[in-house]
C-alpha cells in the first residue's frame, strides 16, 4: 500500500521544495511528468535536460557532463546590455553603456565566441588579466567600438601587447594597478611612438561585502590610494600624456550581495571621476568593474550566496548616481562599463552527475550477524531501543551515546569482539533514527539533538570530482542549487550528503541551498537500480577553468545544446567534447605514453619469463593496459544488470 504523503506528492511540490522557481531566474521548471526543462531564452520553449543526457549517451558520452545551453548564455549577454540601455533612457542619461566580459570568468573558446557573437550590436567588449587572455581578446575583438580594458599586473610584454592593439585601431585602455607600471606603459609608448589609452583603478574606501569583501580598501591587492593617484597625473603631465588618461575603474569584489555596497562604491568613484574631469584630463568612461551577483539560493536576500537586487534595479542605481554626481560638479557623464562575468555566464551551464551508490550506515554488520553470546552493552543497547516511551529523547541520546563509547573502549581492551562491537554500533544508530523521527513531530529540540539529521544523512556516491568541476564549493564553501533531474512526481525521502570519487575526505558537498539557511544536507529520491541523475546548476562561472587535476581526474564530458527553431520544444547538441583520457592527464604531470607501456610490457615480459603469466594471457593484459590508457578519468558506470568484460579470460 502506497505511503498517503507519497502518493499526494506533486511534480509542483518538487519544483517548490527544490526553488526552481525561486533561483532559476525563469529558465527552469519541472514539467508534469517530473523531467526538469531547460527554459534558454526564459519563455515557454523548453528543453527536457534528460532527453539531452539521453542523446549524449547516445554519442558515447556519460556523466558527469557539462551541458551548455548557448541559447540562454546569449539571451543573458542581450539582457544585461538592453537592461543598461533601458536605464540610460528612463533617466535621460546622455552617455552609453560599453560593457565588457571578464575573460578570467570562462576563458573556454565556445563560451567567448558566443558572449563575442550575441554582443556585436552592442559593441559589447572583453576584459583582459593577464598576457594569455590578453591575446585571446587581441585576436578574438572585432570592431572599432568594443573596449579592450587590461588589468591585472603587467610587464614589459604586456604593455607591447595593448600597444600593439591600439596601433591596430582598437580601443584598448591600460588600467594602471599599481603606480610603477605608468612609468613602464610611458616609457614604451614614446619609444614605440603610440599613443595609449589609460586608466586608473582607484583603491576604494567603500568596504566591499561577501567572500570577496577585501576587493577594496587599504590592504586591497590592486588600485591607486588617492595620493598614488596625485602622483600618476603629474607623471602623465611630464611626459605630455595627459590627453592618454580617459578611466576611472574600481572593482569591490565578485558576487556582492548588497546593493548598498554597489551604490556606496559608484558615488565614491563618481567623485573620482570627475576631480579627474576638472583637472582638465579627457576622462570619458567610468569603470564599475565586476560585483554583480548571482541568486544561487533564491532568497533575495544580503546573505553571501545571494543578492537583494535585481539586475534593473543594479543598473539604475549606476546610472542615476553617475548622472546625479555629474551634474551637480557640471561634468559631462561618461560612458559606463561594467565587468560583469559571473552574472553573465553562470546560469547557462549546469553539471549533470550520476549517483551509484548509497552509503547508509545505520546498514551496519550488526543488524545481519547478531553474535552468538551478546555482552551486557549490547544488550544494555536493546533495552534502550524497546523502551523509547520510558525515558526522554535527550536522556536515550546521552544513554546511548555512553553505551556506545563504552563498546569501544571495551574493544580496545580486548573485552569485546567484532560481533558485538558491530551490533552495538548498528544499535546506537538506530536509536539515533528514532529520536530523530520523534523530533519531527516535537516542538522544541535541545541543541545538542540539532544535529541528528546530518549525522544520520546517507551518502551518496557521485561518479565526479569535487576538485575537478566544484572548486569554489570545496574552496570557498559556495552554494550551488542542486537538484534531480528526473522522477520529481516522486516525494524525496532520503536526507543525503554527496561524496565524490576521490581519495580525500573533503570530496564531498555537504552544505546545500535553503531559503531560510544553509542545510547540511539535500533530501533525495531512494535508489532503485536505474540511473539517478542529479543537476548541479549555475556553474557556468568558473568552475570550468579553475579545477584541478587531483587524483587526476580530468575534464569531463561537455555538450553544448542549441534551441530548434522549427520545433517549439526542440534542441540539437551542435557541438561534442569528449573528456579528458588517462593518456592526456598522466602526460600533463611529466610521464609519457609511450614509456609507460614500454615499462609495462617489459614487466610482462618477465613474468612469461618465469611462467608466472602465460604468454596468450600475457599479450592480452598488455592489451588492456593500452586500452585504458585510450579510456576516460571517471569510472566506466556499466547499464544495472550488464555484464563486465573481463581482459584476463
Amino acid at each position: 500500500m502506497k505511503n498517503k504523503s507519497a502518493s499526494a506528492w506533486s511534480a509542483a511540490k518538487s519544483e517548490e521544495h527544490f526553488g526552481f522557481r525561486r533561483w532559476g531566474s525563469g529558465h527552469y521548471s519541472v514539467d508534469a511528468d517530473g523531467f526538469v526543462n531547460v527554459h534558454p531564452e526564459a519563455d515557454e520553449r523548453g528543453i527536457r535536460v534528460l532527453d539531452v543526457v539521453d542523446e549524449a549517451r547516445g554519442m558515447g558520452l556519460q556523466a558527469p557532463m557539462v551541458i551548455r545551453f548557448q541559447d540562454l548564455l546569449r539571451h543573458r549577454v542581450i539582457q544585461l546590455n538592453e537592461t543598461f540601455r533601458q536605464a540610460i533612457k528612463q533617466e535621460g542619461y546622455k552617455g552609453e553603456y560599453r560593457g565588457v566580459f571578464p575573460i578570467k570568468v570562462n576563458q573556454l573558446r565556445e563560451v567567448v565566441d558566443e558572449v563575442i557573437a550575441a554582443g556585436r550590436e552592442y559593441s559589447y567588449g572583453l576584459e583582459a588579466g593577464s598576457k594569455p587572455e590578453l591575446m585571446i581578446a587581441l585576436a578574438m575583438h572585432e570592431g572599432g567600438q568594443r573596449l579592450i580594458i587590461c588589468n591585472g599586473y603587467k610587464d614589459q610584454e604586456y604593455i607591447q601587447l595593448a600597444l600593439l592593439g591600439r596601433k591596430l585601431g582598437k580601443k584598448i585602455i591600460l588600467v594602471v594597478e599599481q603606480l610603477s607600471e605608468l612609468d613602464e606603459i610611458i616609457r614604451l609608448s614614446l619609444e614605440t611612438g603610440v599613443k595609449p589609452m589609460i586608466g586608473f583603478r582607484a583603491k576604494l574606501q567603500t568596504r566591499g561585502e561577501g567572500k570577496w569583501a577585501t576587493s577594496t580598501g587599504d590592504d586591497a591587492k590592486f588600485g591607486l590610494n588617492t595620493a598614488e593617484i596625485l602622483f600618476a597625473v603629474e607623471k602623465l603631465k611630464a611626459a605630455r600624456l595627459g590627453s592618454a588618461l580617459r578611466l576611472i575603474h574600481f572593482h569591490i569584489g565578485s558576487q556582492v550581495p548588497n546593493i548598498l555596497t554597489i551604490k556606496c562604491a559608484v558615488i565614491e568613484a563618481a567623485r573620482f571621476y570627475c576631480q579627474l574631469a576638472k583637472m582638465g584630463f579627457p576622462m570619458g568612461y567610468l569603470d564599475v568593474g565586476g560585483g554583480l551577483g548571482i541568486d544561487y539560493d533564491g532568497s533575495r536576500t544580503n546573505f553571501e550566496s545571494s543578492m537583494n537586487y535585481s539586475l534593473e534595479e543594479y543598473a539604475r542605481d549606476i546610472v542615476f548616481n553617475v548622472r546625479e554626481i555629474c551634474r551637480s560638479s557640471g561634468v559631462p557623464e561618461p560612458d559606463l562599463v561594467s565587468e560583469s562575468g559571473r552574472a553573465v555566464v553562470a546560469p547557462h551551464s549546469l553539471l549533470v552527475l550520476e549517483v551509484f551508490e548509497r552509503i547508509n550506515k545505520r546498514e551496519s554488520l550488526g543488524q545481519k550477524h547478531q553474535p552468538k553470546q551478546k555482552h551486557k552493552v549490547v544488550t544494555d543497547l536493546e533495552v534502550l531501543l524497546r523502551n523509547k516511551t520510558r525515558l526522554g529523547r535527550l536522556e536515550r541520546y546521552h544513554d546511548a551515546l555512553q553505551k556506545k563509547n563504552e563498546a569501544l573502549s571495551l574493544f580496545n581492551l580486548g573485552y569485546l569482539d567484532l560481533e558485538n562491537r558491530a551490533a552495538a554500533e548498528s544499535l546506537y544508530w538506530q536509536i539515533c533514527e528514532q529520536i530523530e523521527k520523534e523530533n519531527q513531530k516535537a516542538g522544541y529540540l535541545p541543541e545538542e539533538l540539532h544535529d541528528l539529521k546530518k549525522v544520520l544523512a546517507d551518502q551518496y556516491v557521485c561518479n565526479f570530482s569535487v576538485f575537478q568541476s566544484l572548486l569554489d564549493h570545496w574552496g570557498l564553501d559556495q552554494l550551488f542549487p542542486i537538484a534531480p533531474l528526473h522522477r520529481l512526481k516522486e516525494k524525496p525521502t532520503v536526507n543525503a550528503v554527496l561524496v565524490d570519487i576521490t581519495c580525500d575526505s573533503d570530496g564531498k558537498i555537504d552544505r546545500f541551498i535553503d531559503l531560510q539557511d544553509v542545510k547540511d544536507y539535500i533530501t533525495l529520491h531512494p535508489l532503485n537500480n536505474k540511473p539517478y541523475y542529479l543537476g548541479i546548476y549555475l556553474t557556468g562561472a568558473y568552475q570550468d577553468i579553475m579545477g584541478d587535476l587531483h587524483n587526476l581526474f580530468g575534464r569531463v564530458n561537455e555538450v553544448h545544446v542549441f534551441l530548434e527553431e522549427d520545433e517549439p520544444n526542440g534542441f540539437y547538441i551542435e557541438e561534442a567534447l569528449s573528456g579528458s583520457k588517462i593518456a592526456d592527464v598522466i602526460e600533463g604531470v611529466q610521464y609519457q605514453q609511450e614509456d609507460l607501456c614500454r615499462r609495462m610490457k617489459a614487466q610482462i615480459d618477465a613474468a612469461t619469463k618465469k611462467d608466472m603469466v602465460k604468454p596468450r594471457e600475457g599479450v592480452r593484459l598488455l592489451e588492456e593496459f593500452e586500452r585504458q590508457m585510450q579510456s576516460k578519468t571517471y569510472l566506466n558506470i556499466e547499464p544495472k544488470g550488464a555484464k563486465r568484460k573481463s581482459a584476463t579470460r
